[in-house]
């Protein structure tokens, strides 16, 4: 087999029913600035060199439209693309040169088992300087996907991208595809649809600047603030305008191949700080629950009321 790998998390690409609302809020709210805005599509960008983090396009309904990879040169994308075809992954054209708008580059798009979008690329415009300010997202650290089979999505990530194994709970696998405890996690459920999407703050004091300011713009923090088991990772989770969860998160455990120790579900169910290490945030809101489970998403586009939806989700 090919020792061709994913070797990073780009981005993640988002339908949104109000593109201007929705801009606002990653502009204003969560501390974005635009890449690149051309007709009903914009690129925005973290403190990061990445060329983008999120992508919103204008579409009748909110979803998950791509999750986008890194790979190190156009060899590997090309061989990566010949190793999902290999492998009977539902594979789009050959990899070719993706459009200049979205920082060109080099690519192809592929599915999941499960349905998936997803993306892997070389060669994409960095921007020529990172932006210092420890209040806004440096870059998308990792996104959780909600999954009905979690082993077949856990197995296509380790054995066709390369990804390796990090942790399992009884909720969730995690894998990594760079020193980041996970750049993926896969949760049980009824899939496949986006659980939710993460951005690396610089630091403690940056998360609960940026948090503050999501906070006084009208948007309570959903779980939160406290420190995950897995990953240790510091998080606040809140619910964005089209029902998406997004998050602030900061000092994410960084593997060393040589020495980390991997975890099963036994283990983690019985580690002391579930489901917060610092014994602090308790549990995520029902709220954010339902969000998780994409059940908000039909009502932030005026779909259905929010109690309605909940009830459904919840079983109440």
């Amino acid at each position: 087999m090919s020792n061709a790998r994913v070797t990073g998390l780009r981005s993640v690409e988002l339908g949104v029913r109000d593109l201007e609302k929705s801009a606002d809020f990653y502009r204003k709210v969560w501390g974005l600035e635009d890449a690149v805005v051309e007709g009903d599509t914009i690129h925005l960008r973290g403190t990061g060199r990445e060329h983008h983090v999120v992508t919103l396009h204008e579409r009748p309904r909110a979803s998950l439209l791509g999750v986008h990879f890194s790979a190190p040169d156009s060899a590997t994308v090309d061989a990566l693309h010949a190793q999902a075809k290999a492998m009977g992954a539902n594979v789009g054209p050959a990899p070719q040169a993706l459009p200049a708008v979205a920082g060109g580059g080099y690519g192809f798009r592929v599915s999941t088992p499960e349905g998936h979008p997803i993306s892997i690329s070389s060669d994409i415009k960095l921007h020529a300087e990172a932006i210092d300010d420890r209040s806004r997202p440096t870059k998308l650290t990792h996104v959780v996907l909600n999954s009905a089979e979690v082993e077949k999505q856990t197995a296509f990530f380790l054995d066709v991208l390369g990804f390796k194994w990090s942790d399992s709970t009884f909720m969730m696998d995690f894998v990594r595809c760079c020193s980041d405890h996970h750049s993926v996690a896969f949760a049980r459920g009824n899939g496949p649809t986006l659980n939710h999407m993460a951005y690396e703050m610089p630091n403690i004091d940056g998360l609960m600047s940026g948090a503050g300011r999501v906070r006084k713009s009208g948007y309570e923090i959903m779980w939160g603030v406290g420190r995950h088991g897995p990953g240790s990772n510091v998080f606040s989770y809140f619910v964005e305008p089209n029902g998406f969860v997004t998050e602030y998160t900061t000092d994410v455990e960084q593997v060393d191949e040589a020495t980390y120790m991997k975890h099963d579900a036994a283990y983690w169910r019985s580690f002391p700080g579930r489901p917060c290490r610092w014994n602090m945030a308790g549990h995520p809101s029902n709220r954010l629950k339902v969000a998780m489970a994409g059940g908000l998403i039909g009502e932030a586009d005026g779909d259905a009321r929010c109690e309605d939806v909940m009830a459904k989700t919840l079983g109440h």
